[in-house]
């Protein structure tokens, strides 16, 4: 967690200075353990100028003095729109995953521990960020610093291609760049001559009347099948012939008697 430390400021008392995190550490020899202690300290303006230093020393202040005065010979500048950053980030430093995100005016610093430190120190004021991996402070802020030391601005990309700042990012955002830059928020910029501004036109309010509602079509009921009368059935019967025996002879024939 970032603590606030302004008596260890050193010779520039305008720079503002975080101590993200305090370790003692233990070294075996011979002879026992002989401890250290190590910083990790963050220094800003509050204007886009930040840096890191780890300091290493027997006593804890002359480690945070250590760790200010690295911080201070390699402080980086930081590309800024308004209050934001320019575009979003991410990158991975060892174990440590981090993401950075403009945000629009009002949203604050949307971010905790030592990345939180890096972005106050260094003067952001709205930003959204998110930490995956190891929550390593030492790594955190070295990922963060790299993230925010990789950004470019719109213009400085249009000065490498040779273009306007139009072509790359469109005239609406170039606009809103602009704006920023004179008053430190970014907005929209100006909006193009509505269509109510011509006599006769329609109002915002008569264009977005809603058309009546057409009345709700109700599924109809499928007819259901009639049951079909089942035939009878009539069965003819036949006479059946008599039997006969096995044993009994068939009978005789007499043949018919001629006509005289």
């Amino acid at each position: 967690m970032a603590i606030r430390n302004p008596q260890y400021s050193g010779e520039r008392s305008d720079l503002l200075d975080r101590i993200v995190s305090l370790n003692r550490v233990a070294k075996v020899v011979k002879g026992g353990r002989k401890f250290s202690f190590s910083a990790m300290i963050v220094v800003g303006d509050g204007n886009g100028r930040v840096g890191a230093g780890l300091g290493k020393a027997r006593e804890v202040p002359e480690a945070i003095r250590k760790g200010m005065d690295i911080a201070k010979r390699n402080m980086i500048t930081v590309p800024m729109v308004g209050t934001t950053i320019p575009h979003e980030v991410r990158l991975k430093w060892g174990a440590a995953r981090i993401m950075l995100k403009p945000a629009a005016p009002g949203t604050g610093v949307i971010s905790g521990g030592a990345m939180r430190a890096v972005l106050e120190v260094a003067g952001v004021k709205d930003i959204l960020t998110k930490s995956t991996g190891t929550n390593n402070p030492i790594n955190t802020v070295r990922a963060t610093l790299a993230a925010l030391e990789s950004m470019r601005t719109a213009q400085e990309i249009a000065e490498l291609r040779g273009k306007s700042v139009e072509e790359i990012v469109g005239r609406r955002l170039a606009q809103a760049y602009r704006h920023a830059e004179q008053t430190g928020h970014v907005e929209a910029g100006p909006q193009p001559e509505s269509d109510a501004a011509v006599v006769g036109a329609p109002t915002p309010t008569e264009a977005r009347e809603e058309p009546p509602a057409r009345p709700r079509r109700t599924a109809e009921p499928k007819p259901q099948p009639q049951p079909q009368p089942t035939p009878e059935r009539t069965e003819t019967l036949t006479p059946e012939a008599p039997a006969v025996a096995a044993d009994e002879p068939p009978a005789a024939t007499t043949p018919p008697e001629p006509e005289a």
